[in-house]
């Protein structure tokens, strides 16, 4: 359920502002509205909150995400030794790369005292180093006036030290900048360096331990730069106002607050131009379905449906199809359960997991599907009397034709999609009767349409028989219904409704084609299960191929990492297919744009040491 908003300004003294955004935050109900993201001290508190960020990302990288520690050390100090250990290994890092860079550029010459042959440069003996292709040397040998003495060679370049005369031009020599240390030096520092950025690192990755410790702090910070956003957002030289909403359940707590703190006050219904944030009070079981949404980052808006409880049923109903192995179903089952004594209590996610794999276990076992095996069904005469015939992956264990069978799952899966297109239109159509809404009349014209494209798909599709003539008949009037009254509403004239929804003629047209593509999308839940049993089947059959003799261990192997890959594939199919028949086919239409966002209050989010005493 979409709890009711109430829209609210509170107003106090400015000189009390810090005082009552306190008392504020420790009620805790008021979402704020429009707070800046821009500040001095705001900013501050972000440079500070991504310093934190990047020194937690440091340590889990050196020390792992799991480091047990205190988390009640004094930070500063401990950040402090951080810090100073990140920019040590830092520098470090940069010499050992300028050192090795150096050693790369100079090793061609292999090591010689650089000092000394400055001195014969100086002296007049030699006029430096030049660096070159074999090309270039010989060039250079054939030019008159020019004496050298080439020393060192490596593939085609070429070291020569020139000892008299002038480089032609034209050839692309390069002198050779001499090196402050000779290579044997530069060896050493580079190895000292190394070590000591190694002890750096090490003393890095112990620092780990102190991670509770920055997760603290950031949640401090967190905490701190939502009062700093609230505290700008409620400006004002000597009146000091902020707006927000609140639950309209909240409403009495709020004015508590505001005559505790001497404050003034406005609480409204919220205006049709307003957006308020979407609180969803989740009754009872349906809350399991909530991870998914939050996985999904998909809120209602404000004014639309909770379609919470009927997306579960739907959803489990969806999963079940595209795993549609009751061997899967145990595997989410036992998964649900590891988790669940692991944590020493059931989660929500735990629940969850049980919720889809017994929907799993169920259809798998009415489809007679374990692990893909025909051999299991075969073997286990029990699992047979579990299977619903006209549903069988293997049909002819009990006497039919795959043909029908096979028709049978698209004629359910259309059969699903109807019965969920058509409770899209009648939860449109009991809105607006209390709504005192005249469009419900094209909702039911929707709602006509639904039901005979459902024989439509089947005529298509399987070629079950059925009066196409009555299906057109049908539509028509559907079509007609819409366009009549899909303009109407409250305050409009009839006249300028009628107007405008013959207006909309062609979009009408287009939406009742499109009503029919969203009917035949629901197939894909019968050609995604057959495709994960297909898979099932041929990993089934290339391990069961080997098995005998030594081949027996690759056989099993196969088999086990090809179930493994088909419950991956199964749960990304139930992501792109399963939740988009949800939030696609059956939230369009209810008219749904999931434009919504959480309702987040402003609140205490850490508790002080004094509180947890």
């Amino acid at each position: 359920m979409i709890e009711k908003m109430k829209k609210t300004a509170v107003l106090c003294q400015a000189r009390h502002r810090d005082e009552v955004l306190g008392s504020l935050r420790d009620l805790g109900v008021m979402h704020l509205s429009d707070t800046p993201s821009h500040s001095q001290g705001l900013d501050a508190l972000m440079a500070e909150r991504e310093s934190v960020v990047r020194t937690m990302q440091v340590l889990s990288e050196r020390g792992g995400k799991g480091v047990a520690g205190r988390a009640d050390c004094d930070f500063a100090a401990v950040d402090g030794e951080v810090q100073r250990l990140i920019a040590e290994e830092a520098a470090l890092q940069g010499r050992i790369a300028a050192l090795s860079s150096e050693r790369e550029r100079i090793a061609l010459l292999g090591s010689f005292d650089p000092d000394a042959f400055r001195s014969l440069v100086d002296m007049g003996i030699f006029k430096g180093i030049w660096i070159g292709s074999d090309k270039d040397m010989k060039a250079l040998a054939a030019s008159e006036g020019v004496r050298f003495i080439e020393v060192a060679a490596e593939g085609k370049q070429r070291a020569a030290v020139i000892l008299s005369g002038d480089i032609p031009e034209g050839l692309t020599l390069s002198r050779f900048a001499l090196p402050e240390k000779p290579l044997d030096a530069i060896d050493s520092e580079l190895s000292a360096k190394m070590e000591a950025a190694g002890k750096a690192a090490a003393s890095i990755a112990a620092e780990a331990v102190h991670l509770p410790l920055y997760r603290a702090q950031l949640a401090r910070l967190d905490e701190a730069i939502s009062f700093e956003k609230a505290r700008e957002a409620m400006a004002g030289d000597d009146i000091a106002c902020i707006t927000g909403y609140i639950p309209a359940s909240d409403e009495a707590a709020f004015k508590e607050f505001a005559g505790r703190n001497g404050c003034a006050y406005m609480l409204s219904d919220p205006d049709d131009d307003d957006n308020p944030p979407t609180k969803i009070r989740y009754k009872g079981f349906v809350r399991i379905v909530k991870p998914v949404f939050d996985i999904l980052g998909t809120v209602p808006g404000y004014r639309e449906y909770d379609i919470s409880s009927y997306f579960l049923v739907f959803f489990a109903l969806f999963f079940a199809m595209i795993m549609g192995d009751a061997g899967y179903g145990l595997i989410f089952i036992i998964l649900g359960i590891a988790m669940q004594v692991k944590a020493k209590k059931a989660s929500d996610i735990n629940l969850l997991l049980y919720v889809v794999g017994a929907a799993t276990f169920v259809w798998g076992a009415l489809t007679g599907t374990w692990f893909g095996s025909e051999g299991i069904l075969v073997k286990i005469p029990f699992l047979q009397k579990l299977v619903f015939p006209p549903l069988a992956n293997y049909p002819d264990l009990f006497g039919l034709d795959s043909a029908y069978t096979q028709n049978m799952l698209m004629k359910f899966c259309f059969i699903i999609g109807t019965v969920q297109l058509s409770l899209a239109r009648v939860m449109n159509i009991i809105r607006k009767a209390r709504e005192k809404d005249l469009s419900l009349v094209a909702e039911a014209g929707w709602l006509i349409d639904a039901i005979l494209l459902y024989f439509l798909a089947l005529n298509l599709v399987i070629g079950e028989p059925f009066p196409v003539s009555v299906v057109i008949k049908g539509v028509l009037i559907g079509f007609v219904l819409v366009c009549v009254f899909s303009a109407q509403g409250p305050g409009i004239r009839f006249s300028e409704g009628l107007k405008h929804g013959l207006g909309g003629f062609f979009t009408t047209f287009l939406d009742t084609i499109s009503s029919f593509s969203n009917l035949m999308s629901y197939i894909r839940l019968f050609a995604v299960g057959m495709a994960s049993l297909a898979i099932a089947q041929s990993f089934n059959s290339m391990g069961e191929g080997m098995f005998g003799g030594v081949l027996t261990i690759v056989g099993i192997l196969i088999i086990i990492l090809g179930h493994v890959l088909n419950l991956v594939m199964g749960l990304l199919s139930v992501v792109v297919h399963g939740v988009r028949l949800n939030l696609l086919e059956f939230s369009g239409a209810l008219g749904m744009e999931w434009a919504g966002y959480n309702y987040e209050p402003f609140r205490k989010t850490v508790q002080d040491k004094a509180e947890n005493s």
